[in-house]
């Protein structure tokens, strides 16, 4: 049941009622007072206990079941429960809304190289700190990885290798937040536009990072990630697609 906070919740009117209901209920998901699997009151109970309607209510569950944090089953066992947190569903969910967004002028290019300059040298040095065998092994196979024959750009493993220091920190937040942002640059990129030189400086640059990391050389992982990506930039505003405004503003 929701909480007595809940149950008095005051609808304000700077914001639509089914996302305050939404934002109610999500808090409580995220904080464990509703935990995964359990079953939420039906839509009369959660409309008098937030003193909305049920309409509101069906919208709120609505907004809850897009973000993957409510599923409805149907059938005599059925209703609304508290869906088990997925991290790839999350992933997926942001790099479909970065993928609209950076189709406008708010967001582009230069803000996704930022972004990726921030995050991935950092995972780069702390992959190489916490570098274990099995770590080691991942890293070297990303680095090494054939090419597929169904993608003759070979843009797949290149972008393989890049999730791969992401998970070798051991951080899920740097998965989730440096996913997403790689989805983007891959659906943007147009490779027939990349010459197999071009790749090959990219295979070269991955297998200097992949030893830096595998011999625990944190400073020199670092820096070798980051003069990647800037390395990058001038392939990526050639070959994709993106919004002149947002990409040069």
């Amino acid at each position: 049941m929701p909480s007595d906070h809940a149950a008095h919740l005051r609808v304000r009117r700077d914001r639509p009622a089914y996302q305050q209901v939404a934002d109610e209920l999500r808090t409580q998901i995220v904080g464990g007072l509703l935990p995964a699997g359990s079953r939420l009151p039906n839509e009369a109970e959660l409309s008098r206990s937030f003193a909305v309607s049920r309409s509101t209510v069906r919208e709120a569950l609505r907004s809850l079941a897009s973000q993957h944090l409510v599923e409805t089953r149907r059938g005599v066992q059925g209703g609304s429960f508290v869906a088990a947190p997925d991290p790839q569903r999350v992933v997926a969910a942001l790099g479909e809304s970065l993928g609209v967004l950076v189709r406008t002028p708010r967001l582009g290019l230069a803000d996704l190289l930022e972004a990726r300059l921030l995050l991935e040298p950092a995972a780069a040095r702390l992959a190489a700190e916490r570098a274990d065998p099995g770590t080691i092994e991942a890293v070297r196979d990303a680095a090494q990885a054939p090419h597929d024959p169904r993608d003759p750009s070979g843009f797949v493993p290149h972008l393989d290798f890049h999730t791969t220091i992401l998970m070798a920190t051991g951080n899920l937040m740097f998965t989730l937040m440096g996913q997403p942002v790689s989805d983007v640059l891959r659906t943007s990129l147009d490779r027939t536009a990349v010459d197999q030189g071009e790749w090959a400086a990219v295979d070269a640059d991955h297998a200097v990072i992949a030893e830096h990391i595998a011999s625990g050389r944190a400073d020199e992982a670092e820096s070798a990630m980051r003069q990647h990506l800037e390395s990058l930039r001038p392939l990526y505003e050639r070959a994709g697609h993106w919004d002149d405004t947002a990409t040069n503003g």
